[in-house]
């Protein structure tokens, strides 16, 4: 087997190309979205994520494969010796970011066009867990040896908080180690730390123009693509002439605004992105309080608008709340506005999410958040949700070396290590890694409207994981 060529591994691959596309149509067609209000002790992320894992659960069992679900949260395939010490995990996901705005296609309904498949999942995460799935299911067929037994590990909670995914590795076992197809080639060994810090105050007014609500962005690791914001003054028009006024010299937002009687709907457009990379996005919501901010609002209201609108506008590294970091291993700290309220005698909240390197950590990135926040806004900061610190695996670990050679002798490419700010279930490993499936020159569509992965990397990807899989259970 460690003789096989790259076009014999893509040759064998090729062979399941229809297969593959039917079962991810079928995944990509379930609105695998965490959600709360409909969980059930039988679906405690609700029931569209437990029908995915659900759904792959069958197809595994349907394959042959040594299959086990834990606790309706984590699914798992399996192959090879289950005495054998040592083993590798691959490790992908099944659920999804909502759909957001901006879409051409529709979001769950997978289509392929121009040589791309479209849908939410595509390529974060349904397409590559499933090529991986694909992978492990043509060395099954081609009944090759594993020294180490392989475990495809499927989670339904990546977006949000990893619910289930350590108490599963704490129960079941930790692999010798392993990778998640839920990044990009040639490999990602670094991923800096993720925390998100959250202001929360009541939502009080007291000025001449009232702030009703403010609405933008759907979850932590999303830029907002849209924003509004319900305002009630005394002269609406005020508010018009002063957004043609705004528009007139800030190019780059979109914006729209309704009135009836006092009250005017104020609708900005930005650009919607990963959160691990705001700085390729436009944040709608501090556009929005950019504009805003420049009336009589009093209260918390003012406090809100002035902290979205300056401190924090326009500023993907934090520079002006001084959380400003680099190292040279992971590069820059990034900051994310990833969820804006405000809702008039209730309270609100901002939702800061930082990829941070190891020259900081949260408690220092919290007093920055909390020296910038002005006096007259009544505020408290805490760290809320999964917070990570940040994980590397060394580039002469065999783990990197084997991968990075599988893939340069797959593509003729130069290789080497890499740090992101994006997280991955690689990261639940001590020698855990992100390892493809998005090639380098395809656009990076996750968590933006119209995703897609191109149909022809599905088999050039399968054949790269198949070796990969295959060369970390004998030889690495």
């Amino acid at each position: 087997m460690n003789n096989k060529n790259a076009s014999e591994w893509l040759a064998e691959s090729l062979k399941y190309e229809d297969d593959l596309l039917r079962d991810l149509k079928t995944l990509l067609a379930i609105p695998s979205v965490r959600d709360d209000e409909a969980a059930t002790p039988d679906a405690p992320l609700g029931p569209k994520t437990k029908e995915a894992l659900t759904t792959w659960e069958s197809m595994a069992e349907r394959d042959g494969f040594r299959t086990g679900d834990f606790k309706g949260l984590v699914g798992y395939a399996e192959l090879g010796d289950e005495d054998t010490a040592e083993s590798i995990d691959v490790i992908g996901h099944l659920d999804v970011m909502p759909e957001g705005e901006g879409w051409t296609k529709e979001p769950f309904t997978p289509v392929i066009e121009d040589g791309r498949l479209y849908a939410r999942g595509a390529s974060d995460d349904k397409g590559p867990s499933m090529i991986a799935y694909y992978a492990l299911k043509m060395l099954k067929d081609m009944n090759v040896p594993m020294k180490r037994r392989v475990r495809l590990v499927m989670g339904i909670d990546e977006e949000s908080e990893w619910t289930g995914m350590e108490e599963f590795f704490n129960t079941k076992g930790y692999p010798t180690m392993g990778f998640s197809p839920d990044a990009e080639f040639p490999i990602i060994n670094g991923e800096k730390g993720n925390v998100s810090q959250v202001v929360r105050f009541a939502g009080t007014n007291g000025g001449t123009v009232e702030l009703r609500d403010f609405k933008a962005g759907q979850r932590p690791n999303m830029v907002p693509g849209t924003a509004v914001a319900h305002v009630t003054v005394q002269d609406p028009q005020m508010l018009v002439s002063g957004l043609e006024r705004y528009l007139a010299g800030e190019k780059r937002a979109k914006a729209e605004i309704e009135v009836e009687g006092h009250l005017a709907t104020i609708t900005f457009y930005g650009k919607q992105v990963h959160g691990a990379s705001p700085e390729t996005g436009l944040n709608a919501g501090t556009f929005l309080a950019n504009f805003l901010q420049q009336y009589d609002f009093g209260g918390n209201a003012k406090g809100f608008l002035t902290f979205l609108g300056t401190a924090v506008h326009d500023d993907s590294t934090a520079f002006r709340i001084g959380a400003l970091k680099h190292d040279d291993l992971m590069g820059d700290l990034s900051m994310n506005i990833g969820i804006q309220r405000f809702e008039a005698d209730k309270d609100g909240f901002v939702n800061l999410n930082f990829r941070y390197p190891q020259n900081t950590n949260p408690e220092e990135i919290g007093k920055a958040v909390t020296g910038a926040l002005t006096p007259d806004f009544d505020a408290t900061v805490a760290v809320e949700g999964h917070a990570q610190g940040p994980h590397y695996v060394s580039g002469e670990d065999p783990l990197v070396t084997t991968l990075l050679d599988v893939y340069r002798k797959h593509t003729g490419l130069p290789a080497a290590e890499q740090v992101i700010g994006g997280g991955t279930f690689g990261r639940l490993l001590d020698r855990g890694v992100a390892f493809g499936a998005m090639f380098e020159g395809v656009p990076d569509t996750m968590h933006q409207p119209d995703e897609f992965y191109p149909v022809a990397d599905l088999t050039r990807s399968m054949a790269i994981f198949a070796e990969a899989i295959y060369r970390l259970a004998n030889e690495a």
